[in-house]
């Protein structure tokens, strides 16, 4: 199994890299361009090529093994699923209604932002991931939940080059120890090889993930903790997730960073200075 995992791993790498060369075109058109906290212009939801990636391995790996598990297909449509939201907040997001109370004050006024679209769909998405698990009501709305805040956090920490895939490749390490031998190893394993090959440009801003790379990662990895973890380590996780999106209503993830040392050395590490 270990070999397997390490196999599908650097298959994500290798698809990631291929697609994002080969994208480079398309990626670079005027739709996409957007400028980053520094003020330079860069092709955003090149997350993209996470998405396309993962949907390749899977699709040449089921040729190879046609038995395909429930857990890589709950992954498959995590990915596929939430990157197509976050894509649309890409391209048709305005920015003007920012955080959770502002996308809800904008629906109280009969007005759907791409952002509240994005936070109900994921909801939806999540609720249906986690209905292919027995346990009853209560039991799918808590994993529902766990799966779509995974996939809001991980949004909410694409403040700044290279973090969501930084922290997001950290959580792979827990989840693929829990994991160990087990199908949502090999699941994961695309999602988190792909993750690493962009790691390089995002961090240092040759393009931006975007709220496609950042949802669809985010996503796969409540989907890898809803198949990996047991019911009551679920529901801690999604309190924690809950309570730190709260937090961000209020307080910024870049300050608590900058604010603790660890955090901010590995924020900045590879980073432009």
């Amino acid at each position: 199994m270990t070999a397997t995992v390490i196999a599908l791993f650097l298959a994500g790498a290798v698809a990631a890299t291929i697609v994002l060369r080969g994208m480079a075109t398309s990626l670079a058109k005027p739709v996409l361009d957007r400028e980053n906290h520094r003020g330079r212009h860069l092709p955003t939801a090149v997350g993209l090529c996470l998405v396309v990636a993962v949907v390749a391995v899977e699709g040449a790996r089921s040729v190879l093994d046609p038995e395909t598990t429930v857990d890589r297909l709950v992954v498959l449509i995590a990915v596929a699923g939430f990157g197509f939201l976050g894509l649309l907040d890409d391209l048709a997001g305005d920015g003007g209604d920012r955080g959770l109370r502002g996308h809800v004050r904008a629906a109280v006024t009969g007005r759907l932002t791409t952002g509240f679209v994005k936070l109900a769909a994921g909801g939806a998405l999540g609720l249906a991931i986690a209905s292919t698990a027995p346990g009853g009501v209560v039991r799918t709305i808590l994993d529902g939940a766990l799966i779509a805040l995974a996939a809001n956090l991980a949004n909410l920490f694409d403040r700044a080059p290279g973090r969501t895939l930084k922290w997001s490749l950290l959580a792979c390490v827990p989840l693929a120890i829990v994991a160990a031998g087990d199908a949502a190893s090999t699941a994961l394993a695309p999602v988190a090889g792909a993750a690493l090959a962009l790691l390089p440009g995002d961090v240092r801003e040759r393009f931006m993930l975007g709220d496609t790379g950042a949802n669809a990662l985010g996503g796969a990895l409540g989907v890898g903790a809803f198949l990996a973890l047991g019911p009551d380590a679920r529901t801690a996780v999604a309190a924690a997730l809950l309570a730190l999106t709260l937090l961000s209503e209020v307080i910024s993830f870049s300050r608590i960073i900058d604010a603790v040392p660890p955090l901010r050395l590995l924020d900045r590490v590879g980073r432009l200075r």
